[in-house]
């Protein structure tokens, strides 16, 4: 998943938040918008990064992250994030005791089976009507970056979601339409899934 090494990876997207015209046009605006209107609740943040979303998740949420310098990124923002290896044995891996789960540009990075895998190891911490928000770039989002290895579209989030066993409802894009996914790196695929209850 990583080009060079996960110290690296961790800096440049860092790098890429902290450019000057970006804080000050303020454009993760509408980004936390959208995931504030998912009303996720406590959720664990699956493929947290460098924890930019756990800063607008509700209190309490939690992220994992494979990747240990990201995960030391995220707690240096002052949000609880944990590598893989810590989730494993952290006191916080209670069975049902997520509202939502998020993964945003994870899919992505990943083939379906083992998307499919990640999904049921962290769907038993979710709790029976809680909500899965996914978000993965459009085409210009995806070609940005070397690290994707299959471009997942709405459709391919619905059916993810099917086979494990959840209700998706129907993708949007956002923040355009999905026409504005060749030229805007940041358009996305976006979809929100219920576990039964």
């Amino acid at each position: 998943m990583e080009s060079t090494s996960g110290e690296d990876y961790a800096r440049r997207l860092q790098a890429k938040q902290e450019v000057w015209w970006k804080k000050a046009l303020n454009v993760q605006a509408p980004y936390r918008w959208n995931l504030r209107r998912q009303h996720l609740g406590r959720t664990l943040d699956v493929g947290c990064g460098i924890g930019r979303n756990l800063e607008t998740l509700d209190e309490g949420s939690v992220g994992v992250d494979h990747n240990a310098h990201a995960v030391e990124v995220a707690r240096e923002r002052g949000v609880t994030a944990l590598t893989v290896a810590e989730w494993e044995s952290s006191g916080l891996r209670q069975p049902e005791s997520f509202d939502g789960m998020l993964l945003s540009h994870v899919i992505e990075h990943m083939g379906e089976p083992e998307a499919v895998t990640l999904l049921r190891d962290y769907l038993p911490y979710l709790r029976p009507g809680g909500r899965v928000f996914f978000v993965c770039p459009q085409e210009r989002g995806y070609a940005s970056d070397p690290t994707h290895v299959r471009f997942t579209t709405g459709d391919d989030l619905a059916r993810l979601s099917r086979a494990v066993g959840l209700e998706p409802q129907p993708w949007f894009s956002f923040p355009f339409p999905r026409f504005a996914g060749e030229p805007f790196v940041y358009n996305e695929f976006c979809l929100l899934a219920v576990k039964p209850e």
